[in-house]
């Protein structure tokens, strides 16, 4: 990688909306009661213009919202293996029942998990409200960064592949 960039404001999170808008799942990690890790799948909600909130639906009584109950810090891990997009995620869960806001995140692929639609009273609203996040870009198509690598391996030499940086929210 080449320039490490520390984004601040509305620039850091145009950055964050850009790199994870067409990367539909995140991975989303809480820390357990033992101090370890756990971290699962998750179904980004898509928004026209990033502000800083993430937003999911989930199970009332899963796991992740014990287990944000005694820690509100989550991460969210998103990849995009074929453009070379990698970001990862700080910030602080919150949960609810807003009807209002379980009405504007459904669509119909959440039957699949509350069959009863979008009145099912098991429908919990996760909001992750971000304060920091790190991003590793590459800045070329998968064959010129293959160029690229064979170019540094010949030569023993770095070349640009990307860039890397901090996005500092709050």
């Amino acid at each position: 990688m080449s320039d490490f960039q520390v984004l601040h404001g509305a620039e850091g999170l145009k950055k964050i909306g850009d790199l994870v808008k067409d990367i539909r799942m995140a991975m989303l990690t809480t820390a357990a009661p033992d101090g370890s890790f756990d971290s699962r799948p998750m179904a980004t909600q898509k928004a026209d213009d990033f502000d800083g909130t993430v937003w999911f639906l989930t199970q009332a009584g899963s796991g992740k919202l014990g287990e944000i109950k005694n820690d509100s810090h989550v991460s969210l891990i998103y990849a995009d293996s074929g453009n070379s997009k990698y970001v990862t995620v700080k910030g602080i869960a919150s949960t609810s029942t807003d009807k209002a806001k379980i009405h504007e995140l459904w669509n119909a692929m959440y039957k699949a998990w509350f069959p009863k639609g979008e009145d099912d009273p098991s429908i919990v609203v996760l909001r992750v409200d971000v304060t920091e996040a790190e991003y590793w870009e590459a800045s070329s198509s998968r064959l010129v960064r293959g160029v690229k690598y064979l170019a540094a391996a010949a030569t023993g030499g770095a070349v640009d592949v990307g860039e890397s940086g901090k996005i500092l929210v709050s």
